[in-house]
C-alpha cells in the first residue's frame, strides 16, 4: 500500500510543481542533468576612423565563457509512523504532498529574491530624487515603473524589453500602491481595475507587475523578463524518494519517509546584469 501512495504521491507533487509560478514566469528555467552551465558571448566589435592611403588596426575576435555551477539545493522530508500510515486516507497523502510542493515552489522564490546582489542597483536618485532607498508611494510609483524602462533603454536593454517584456515583483504593500494607482487614472483600464482589482501578472505601463511576501528587507525585483537564469537539475525535480524505516533523532522508527529535492541555480549572466534591477526600497 506504500508504494501505491507514493507514486500518488508523486504525481500529486509533479502536478503542483508544474504550475505557474514568480520565479517560472520571470526566469529562463533551464532543466538540465548538467553540472555546469555555460554562457558564452562575444565582445563587441569596435570601430575606428580611418584615413585614405593609410593602415587600420585589426582587433581579434575574444570569446568569454560565462558560467555557473548547479550546487544549491532545497530539500522536503517527511515521515511517517506505520500503523498511521495505515490509518491515513488518500485525501491526507494528497494534502501532504500538494503542501510540499508549495514549499519546494515558495523556496525557489526566496531563493531568487535573495540574489539581489546580482543585479544593478536601482535607487532613488534614478528617480530624481536624492541617493538612497525609495519610498514607495502611489505618487512614485509611476517614476519607479518608468525609471525603470529608460534604465533598461540606456543598458541597450529595448530589444530584449520589446520581445520578452518586463516586471517588477513588488511587496503587498507596494502592489496595493500599484493598484490605486491605476484605479485613479481614468479610462479604460482603471474602470476595470476599479471593478475586478489587479491579478499577479497584471499589465500596467508596459511592465507586468506581481507581489511576493518573500523579499529580503529593503529590496525588490525588476528588469527584463527572462535575462535571469535558472537552472534545475530535471532528474530529480518532482522526484519521490520513499525510505522504509527512516531514522529519526539518531534512532530508526517503524514506518516510512517521504523525501523530494530541488537542486537549482541562479545566475545572472554578465550581458543580463544592467537589465536587472535591485529596486532598494524604505
Amino acid at each position: 500500500m506504500a508504494i501505491i501512495y507514493k507514486e500518488e504521491f508523486e504525481t500529486k507533487l509533479q502536478e503542483r510543481l508544474s504550475e505557474n509560478n514568480k520565479w517560472k514566469e520571470v526566469c529562463k528555467v533551464i532543466y538540465t542533468n548538467a553540472n555546469t552551465l555555460h554562457n558564452p558571448y562575444l565582445t563587441d566589435a569596435t570601430v575606428a576612423t580611418g584615413t585614405r592611403g593609410t593602415g587600420y588596426t585589426s582587433v581579434a575576435v575574444a570569446t568569454t565563457d560565462d558560467t555557473v555551477v548547479i550546487s544549491d539545493f532545497k530539500i522536503s522530508a517527511m515521515h511517517i509512523d506505520r500503523a498511521d500510515l495505515a490509518q491515513k486516507t488518500f485525501s491526507d497523502w494528497m494534502e501532504i504532498a500538494d503542501n510540499m510542493a508549495i514549499k519546494l515552489n515558495e523556496s525557489i522564490e526566496t531563493a531568487m529574491l535573495a540574489s539581489h546582489a546580482q543585479w544593478t542597483d536601482f535607487d532613488n536618485s534614478a528617480i530624481g530624487g536624492a541617493a538612497g532607498n525609495i519610498t514607495v508611494s502611489e505618487s512614485n510609483i509611476d517614476d519607479i515603473i518608468t525609471g525603470m524602462q529608460r534604465e533598461i533603454r540606456e543598458a541597450n536593454g529595448d530589444a530584449v524589453m520589446e520581445r520578452d517584456g518586463a516586471f517588477i515583483i513588488w511587496r503587498a504593500a507596494d502592489f496595493e500602491k500599484v493598484q490605486k494607482y491605476a484605479a485613479a487614472q481614468g479610462f479604460s483600464t482603471a474602470d476595470d481595475v476599479l471593478k475586478n482589482g489587479i491579478k499577479q501578472g497584471f499589465r500596467y505601463l508596459g511592465v507586468e507587475h506581481y507581489s511576493s511576501n518573500k523579499h529580503t528587507a529593503g529590496h525588490v525585483f525588476g528588469g527584463v523578463k527572462k535575462a535571469f537564469t535558472l537552472g534545475i537539475v530535471k532528474s530529480t525535480y518532482g522526484l519521490m524518494t520513499e525510505v522504509m524505516n527512516p531514522v529519526v533523532s539518531g534512532a530508526q522508527i517503524s514506518g516510512v519517509g517521504l523525501e523530494s529535492r530541488v537542486d537549482y541555480k541562479f545566475k545572472a549572466f554578465a550581458n543580463m546584469a544592467p537589465v536587472l534591477f535591485d529596486i532598494l526600497v524604505a
